[in-house]
């Protein structure tokens, strides 16, 4: 813009100035003539002159209302092209932030503020490194990822890029910061590495575990005839041993459920029907669990209902026991393409040292557990394309199971 108006200056000082020319090269040829000519020829020499003086007047009024029509349409064309770059930069999903040298923020598009949980304005005026404290993410002409927490303790994944802001004489003005919330594509990738690590896993154990099984098998039945005919003083060993052979043959049988690839049974499934059916299964291990379910009657997901119903039950019997029994509440919610369904109790929480093991297999706080029961039911949710999540604080634990309403969304 101030190059247009530069350029409509200098045109209109020209044109000034040919003008101022033309008109004192007429008056010189005038006041020759008027030298030369006799005394009774003057007056009409002079209206000569008045004359193309008025005319370059005109003209040079004519020159200017053009000037001002072209500097109207070139600021208009300004503006326009001002208006579209900042449609754009207000529409692209990346979040853009640019800084002068001091690192204070001048302006942010409305991607940022959204990644971030905050308001565009709220960004301007603050410090970068305040809201971006990663040192990584404040070295010049650098690329990368990076963990974020949000100021709200939302943590995010984020792909960024810092470069030079310059200006039209490509002087360095400051910074611009580009990023990408990655948080979804990186629970893909981890979800897409599980899988690959359960198949590995599968194929490895799969005919261990069932060599173990057939094992386990001769040596029960071997303890039932023993049981026969052993002497009465050693029927308490032989319970025992027997006893442990269960416990072992329940392990092998928990893994192999956990490492076999499986085909899913897909069906609608009504998820309060579902829900109902899961704590049905986990009350009737337990008299000391109650659960209050708050489901919509016409949620519906797309699934294997006996695997999403064993899953479940898993849970509400893992919250009632994290309790030593009680209210366990499950509640549902859509989101369009999803359905959410949360599991609560009232807990004395998860230790923060243990939540990321939590769903690796064999890892268990009970005296008594195989640690595969969370396992599989991390297994089952990836199985259907859905996410899980768990919050926990010294007032309970909620675990969130997002699944897609139609598998493949």
């Amino acid at each position: 813009m101030p190059d247009v108006k530069l350029t409509l200056f200098l045109a209109t000082m020209v044109l000034a100035v040919a003008c101022g020319i033309v008109l004192g090269a007429v008056f010189f040829v005038a006041m020759r003539k008027r030298k030369k000519s006799p005394i009774e020829d003057r007056p009409s020499e002079v209206g000569f002159v008045v004359d193309t003086f008025h005319e370059l007047v005109a003209k040079l009024k004519d020159k200017e209302k053009e000037l001002r029509a072209l500097r109207a349409r070139a600021e208009e064309r300004a503006g326009a092209i001002e208006s579209y770059n900042e449609d754009i930069l207000q529409s692209v999903p990346s979040g853009v932030i640019s800084m002068d040298e001091s690192w204070k923020i001048v302006k942010a598009n409305a991607a940022a503020g959204r990644i971030l949980g905050l308001n565009a304005d709220e960004l301007q005026g603050r410090d970068f490194r305040e809201i971006f404290p990663d040192e990584k993410m404040q070295s010049h002409d650098r690329r990368g990822e990076s963990q974020h927490i949000t100021f709200s303790g939302k943590r995010l994944w984020l792909g960024y890029s810092l470069s030079p802001l310059l200006d039209a004489g490509w002087r360095d003005i400051g910074q611009l910061f580009v990023f990408t919330d990655l948080t979804g594509l990186k629970a893909l990738e981890g979800q897409a590495e599980l899988r690959q690590r359960l198949s590995s896993l599968g194929e490895m154990s799969a005919g261990i575990a069932h060599e173990l099984k057939n094992s386990m098998g001769v040596i029960a039945g071997y303890m039932k005839l023993l049981s026969r005919n052993a002497d009465p003083a050693l029927m308490e060993t032989v319970e025992t041993v027997s006893s442990e052979v269960k416990v072992m043959d329940r392990i092998i049988t928990d893994f192999q459920g956990f490492t076999l690839s499986r085909e899913l049974n897909l069906s609608d499934v009504k998820v309060r029907d579902m829900i109902e059916a899961a704590a049905q299964g986990a009350t009737a291990k337990s008299r000391d669990i109650e659960v209050s379910a708050d489901i919509p009657g016409e949620l519906t997901v797309q699934g294997d209902e006996v695997l999403l119903r064993q899953a479940f039950a898993n849970l509400i019997q893992n919250a009632a026991e994290a309790m030593g029994g009680g209210r366990v509440t499950v509640s549902a919610e859509d989101s369009g393409d999803n359905v959410t369904v949360s599991v609560s109790d009232t807990g004395h929480g998860i230790g923060e040292d243990i939540r990321e093991k939590i769903f690796l297999p064999f890892f268990t706080t009970k005296e008594k557990g195989t640690g595969l029961g969370l396992a599989i039911v991390h297994r089952t949710v990836i199985d259907h394309s859905g996410d899980i999540e768990l919050q926990s604080d010294d007032k309970g634990t909620t675990v969130r199971i997002t699944l897609p309403v139609r598998q493949g969304e």
